[in-house]
Formats: structure tokens, sequence, C-alpha cells
């Protein structure tokens, strides 16, 4: 069993650190705000004060944050996770954030002499704690088979991409898919529902059809029941939407339908709506047809 450090213990994070605790390891967690990461202490997780106590003392090193500027004030500055990596440490950083800055952040996690690996997942709360979640990592392929038992104590699948950069570029290709689908999804359902069809009985005929992958089948009967607590929330996806957007420009390749889905979120930005799932789409839409706002 190695000796770990988790760094952001958030809803994904914190389910994740769980679930290698469980495995056995020994983990060193930290998080920004404590009593988020209380649960866990009482499930034996131990508590580093700083990023970089977590690191020195840790020989693995797994990170979840929220966004790129997350990710840099966890690993910079003095009490950052790079200023605690040394030779012999491997880092993984399972966050989507830009693939330009996982770059930098695993050339200067080299030149400390540890190996840094870019390791997004493709999934939700729901895939991690179904033990369905996949990883799509960058880095060493040697070293990747030292750390790959790791990784499957949390999700079962660890496909190797490439060089570091390339993990965190695949993921915003892959999150891209999911607002257009959920908006392609939404543009049937409401034309349906204007037909005379019920909403609940067009949501069914709809997942049951070819149409249907696996993302919409667990996702789109929230626009039946809407969670509270969203899994995947608008300034969430927009930010990697963004990220796609940004990419596609530097790269010359058109990405017609993620523009339109992102001003989509733009007007759900408009309407209050930021903090809901971002199957929210589908309500954005149904107002736009002259839908009234629904409780």
């Amino acid at each position: 069993m190695a000796n770990l450090g988790f760094v952001g213990l958030g809803s994904m994070g914190g389910e994740m650190a769980r679930r290698l605790l469980e495995a056995g390891h020994s983990v060193t967690g930290y998080n920004r705000t404590r009593s988020r990461a209380q649960w866990l202490l009482d499930l034996g997780m131990a508590w580093g004060e700083t990023p970089r106590a977590v690191a020195q003392s840790s020989d693995v090193i797994l990170s979840m944050v929220r966004d790129t500027e997350a990710l840099r004030a966890v690993t910079g500055g003095p009490d950052g996770l790079l200023a605690g990596l040394g030779p012999g440490k491997f880092y993984i950083d399972m966050s989507t954030v830009s693939p330009a800055a996982s770059k930098q952040i695993a050339a200067q996690a080299a030149a400390a002499g540890a190996k840094m690996f870019d390791a997004p997942v493709s999934g939700s709360l729901i895939t991690l704690k179904a033990g369905q979640l996949s990883f799509m990592v960058g880095g060493d392929q040697d070293a990747l088979e030292e750390i790959k038992p790791i990784l499957q104590d949390i999700g079962p699948t660890v496909d190797y991409v490439g060089d570091n950069g390339l993990a965190a570029m695949m993921k915003v290709a892959v999150n891209l898919n999911l607002p257009v689908q959920i908006l392609a999804f939404s543009e049937s359902l409401l034309l349906a529902e204007k037909m005379g069809i019920s909403r609940e009985l067009a949501t069914t005929v709809l997942l049951n059809s070819v149409v249907a992958s696996p993302a919409l089948k667990y996702r789109f009967p929230m626009v039946l029941n809407m969670p509270e607590e969203p899994l995947f929330d608008v300034n969430m996806i927009q930010k990697d939407l963004r990220l796609a957007l940004e990419a596609g420009g530097e790269l010359g390749v058109p990405l017609p339908t993620t523009a339109v889905t992102d001003q989509f979120l733009n007007a759900a930005q408009g309407m209050g709506l930021a903090d809901k799932d971002f199957v929210i789409l589908f309500d954005i839409l149904r107002r736009l047809a002259g839908g009234a706002p629904e409780e």
C-alpha cells in the first residue's frame, strides 16, 4: 500500500480519497476549507497544513481542484505542492485545466526530480461512487505502470494518451461533447413536447432510442427532476467549453456547435442560473420557445 497525499477534497476529490483509504492506503490530505474534509479525518486520513506539507510526507501526491487558477494556487509559492516535491516522487493531477498550464507544471515537477501526470477523469460523482470512473493519462508511459494500481483503486479504466498535456487536452475534447449533446437532446424533447407528447413520455422514448448515449441516460432525467446539488454546474462546464474554444482557435479547428452551446450557457448566466446543473440548457431553450420559467 502506498503512502499517498491528496490535495483538493471537494465532492469528487473527497470521494476519491475515501476510496483510497478503503483500499488500505495511508492518505494525508489538504483542503482549503478543513471542515469539508472532517469526515475523511474521521475515517483515518491524516491532515497536512499546506500542500507542500502533503507533498513532503507522501510518495505519490494526487490533486483534484476546480480550475487552472486553483491548480496554480495549490502548486505554486513557498507553501505549494511543487515546493514539496523531490526525486522519486510522483504527482498526479486529475483536474480539468488548461493543457498549457499542466505542461508547465509538469516541467517544474521534472526540474525537482519528480514525475507528473495529467490524469483527468471521465465521469461524475455518480460513476465514481459506482466504481466506473475512467482516467486518461499523459506523462511518462513506463512510470505510469508504477502508479496505475493507485488510479485503479479509484476507477477501473486507465487509458494512456501520450506526453504531458495531451490527456488534459483529451479531457477538454471529451467535455465539449457533453453540453452539445444535452442541447441537441433538448431540441428533440422540446419539439416533441410542443407537438403534445408529455415531457416524461418523450424523455423515455428518446432515452430508449439510438440517440441515447451513456451520458444522456444518466444526466437527462434531471430535466424532469432538477437536483438541488448540481453534478456539474453552468460555470464549470462553460469553463471547459472556453478551454475547447481557445484550443480550437489555436489549432485552426472550427467548433461551431461548441460556440453555439457556449452562447446558451451565456444566456443561463444572464438569467441567474449559473449555479444550476448544466441540463438547465433545456429550460433556456424552452423559455426561448415561449415557455414561462418553471419552479
